[in-house]
């Protein structure tokens, strides 16, 4: 995914986050883990600075078998990620111009893993990768069902199999998501109007079709 001989040619963008990390493993390391398991995936490079004209500059990581070791301790914590979609082979320490630095690449996750969250709680804690940044996922911390109980893990899934969806094609019908998605047009309704009473999405109409897209 990356030349690491050209690394100064790269940006952050929707598929690659750089972060500095000479303190340690930083800890917005698990908001963009977050981030890219819940939308496209993306790598992760720990030991890489971001220049004021957004170039990167590679800043040699003193103890790189370390920071790797604590990153899979701190991934198989389910009060830090709700689950690791990383094997060793995703992680990687690269050589450039005599600097170490960390490659962690991450999968998008499987959709009965989504959504990856942090902090334990999926309401508050799941992230979505939008241009250069990690955003966190339509306030899903006021969301209930029937306006009494949380939402569960079912309607939290295919909810933000729709966010997912929105981000990535900006609009869609009710009949788009059902084909993607695989359930039926009655289903899809309800999690549309649900989704848009509580502010998460807006509904343009032209004629007949209603299309679907992300509250800005």
């Amino acid at each position: 995914m990356i030349d690491f001989s050209k690394i100064d040619e790269y940006r952050e963008n929707n598929r690659i986050e750089a972060k500095k990390a000479l303190g340690g493993l930083p800890e917005s390391i698990w908001e963009t883990y977050s981030a890219f398991a819940n939308t496209l995936g993306g790598i992760i490079l720990l030991g890489v600075e971001e220049l004021p004209d957004k170039s990167f500059r590679p800043v040699n990581l003193p103890d790189p078998e370390g920071m790797i070791e604590k990153l899979f301790c701190r991934l198989n914590d389910k009060n830090t990620v709700s689950a690791n979609i990383l094997t060793r082979g995703d992680v990687t320490v690269e050589e450039i111009n005599g600097n170490s630095i960390i490659a962690i690449n991450v999968p998008r996750a499987k959709d009965e893993s989504i959504p990856i969250y942090i902090n334990g709680d999926p309401y508050s804690g799941t992230f979505l990768r939008c241009g250069e940044g990690d955003r966190k996922a339509k306030d899903l911390s006021t969301l209930r069902e029937d306006g009494k109980r949380p939402l569960g893990e079912k309607t939290i899934s295919h909810r933000m199999n729709v966010v997912l969806h929105l981000t990535k094609h900006l609009s869609a019908t009710n009949a788009e998501l059902c084909a993607i998605l695989d359930l039926s047009p009655s289903y899809i309704g309800k999690i549309l109007k649900a989704m848009a009473d509580d502010g998460l999405i807006n509904v343009q109409s032209t004629g007949k079709t209603r299309r679907y897209e992300l509250r800005k």
